[in-house]
């Protein structure tokens, strides 16, 4: 198989893993081509509640190494909220303690505090951080990638074989389960509710602690982000008009003119976890490079730049 000579990285996927990966490869000098089975705005990146807090992903240590090179982009891209979709807000960890967090929680995050009664119920942490507006920003990615003369080429790939470049960055997300393939990567879907903002200036995200059902709301101009679920191995993409009402009751039990906001649209989206994030380098037979950048989970905002930086690293050794 011949090497394609018009380019010298193809980064397979389109999402958010897919598209920074790709920033940081060409604004590094490389000629990089995006390949991606849809455009960004239907990808599972696009339906993300997408607060950035590194949580359930691991290993845990490289997690939160990646995910505090990320924080650190995305409080400059806060300084543009309305071109980079990235804005610093307040709001409550629910079932969360400053003391089990360790040290890097306190050192890092900037005023971060247990909250008191009249912000949260239970047991929580009062936390500024990166709540993102995933289309502005998937769109803010693109555009980005486009003026360090990247090129984003809507097509399926269904071999990494076939995908004839020197180096190859793998960032499929789900399809990897099938595209490796790797059966340790599986979908945990994820319902949205979109409402009218009532008002809601605040995010709050809350776990309880005898179901383990998570609840969480996460305010835009616009429109109020409801949640949520963690179904596993469930590849349905129908939103459930009973666990959209479900989702509806439990947003309004903490914030009661939730009640009466108005249904705007529902989303769902499969999360690719897998028990370890896969970012490594695999040399291949014929001389090309396979770096692998995907499993991320529902953390992929939340790491996307520190995982960008190392893909990078790997493609360039």
């Amino acid at each position: 198989m011949g090497i394609d000579p018009s380019g010298d990285v193809i980064v397979v996927g389109g999402g958010v893993i897919g598209l920074t990966t790709a920033v940081v490869l060409a604004e590094s000098g490389r000629r990089v081509r995006v390949w991606t089975r849809e455009p960004a705005e239907r990808t599972t990146s696009a339906v993300a509640g997408a607060l950035w807090w590194p949580h359930l992903i691991r290993p845990k240590a490289l997690a939160r190494h990646w995910a505090l090179q990320s924080l650190s982009v995305y409080e400059e891209l806060a300084a543009r909220p309305e071109e980079t979709g990235v804005r610093m807000v307040e709001g409550v960890l629910g079932e969360s303690r400053l003391d089990e967090q360790g040290s890097w929680a306190a050192a890092r995050v900037p005023g971060m505090r247990a909250s008191t009664a009249e912000e949260y119920a239970g047991t929580g942490l009062w936390a500024r951080l990166p709540l993102l507006d995933m289309p502005v920003h998937l769109r803010w990615l693109r555009e980005r990638f486009l003026r360090a003369d990247g090129a984003v080429e809507v097509r399926l790939v269904t071999d990494l074989a076939e995908v004839a470049a020197p180096v190859v960055v793998n960032c499929t997300g789900l399809g990897a389960r099938e595209l490796v393939p790797d059966k340790a990567v599986r979908p945990v879907r994820g319902q949205l509710v979109i409402v009218e903002n009532p008002g809601v200036t605040t995010w709050l995200a809350s776990t309880d602690s005898d179901t383990g059902a998570s609840t969480y709301f996460f305010p835009h101009a616009d429109r109020l982000v409801l949640g949520g679920t963690a179904d596993e191995d469930n590849w349905s993409l129908t939103p459930d008009p009973e666990v959209a009402a479900e989702i509806v009751k439990r947003c309004a039990a903490l914030r009661p003119e939730i009640a009466e906001a108005r249904v705007l649209g529902h989303r769902v989206g499969l999360r690719p976890v897998r028990d370890t994030v896969r970012l490594e380098r695999e040399p291949l037979p014929d001389g090309r490079v396979l770096v692998h950048n995907y499993g991320h989970g529902g953390a992929g905002v939340t790491v996307a730049w520190g995982c960008a930086r190392e893909a990078a690293a790997l493609a360039s050794r």
